[in-house]
């Protein structure tokens, strides 16, 4: 066994557990923490892949961004998971059921699988050859150039999130002093201080 086989196992073993573990896992910020872990683990296949820009980006963003935010989401929202779980527990048998379905249409799906003849030149044509130009400099010109409005729409999907988690974590509460700034902006220089004469030896 190579370097490479080994490495490849090794990550696989882990990506899998790791998936196991964001499911079955009773503490939602114990499942981020697999999740990202799931994700270090498919970044290293991409490596051994070659695909080197994949892997990076799969890290930066979602592992320094989506995870960063779902950790955020979990810790600040301060659900009862417990009750939260309680009352999922009756739709358990449903939710097995759409499960056992999905794995049925996707043995189906995989069973009947058949590679076209065409499909390797297909994908060869959409970028050009790797002995020319590098795969990141390929991917670049396909995102900035032929797929640039789907590229910035992913990021305003990223926007939607970040402000989605904002709100659903701000609170007004009315027993916390907070800054308003425009009362601060527009006030009265003569009325900000008030000068008292203090005789000598009197107090306070």
């Amino acid at each position: 066994m190579t370097v490479v086989d080994f490495a490849f196992y090794t990550f696989a073993i882990v990506m899998l557990v790791a998936g196991l573990f964001t499911v079955v896992s009773k503490n939602p910020v114990h499942s981020v923490l697999w999740l990202i872990l799931t994700f270090l683990s498919a970044s290293g296949l991409f490596v051994l892949l070659g695909a080197e820009f994949v892997a990076m980006l799969l890290i930066i963003v979602y592992v320094g961004a989506v995870m960063v935010l779902f950790l955020f989401v979990v810790m600040m929202l301060d659900v009862d998971f417990a009750e939260l779980k309680a009352g999922m527990a009756k739709y358990l048998p449903f939710a097995l059921l759409i499960g056992v379905v999905l794995l049925l249409q996707m043995g189906l799906a995989f069973g009947d699988w058949t590679t076209s003849e065409g499909a390797q030149a297909l994908r060869q044509s959409v970028t050009p050859d790797a002995g020319e130009i590098h795969n990141t400099a390929a991917l670049g010109l396909l995102m900035y150039d032929q797929y640039l409005m789907l590229f910035q729409l992913a990021g305003l999907v990223l926007l939607v999130s970040m402000i989605g988690a904002i709100v659903l974590t701000l609170r007004h509460r009315s027993d916390v002093k907070r800054q308003n700034v425009l009362q601060q902006m527009y006030r009265d220089p003569g009325k900000a201080m008030e000068l008292k004469d203090v005789k000598p030896g009197q107090g306070l």
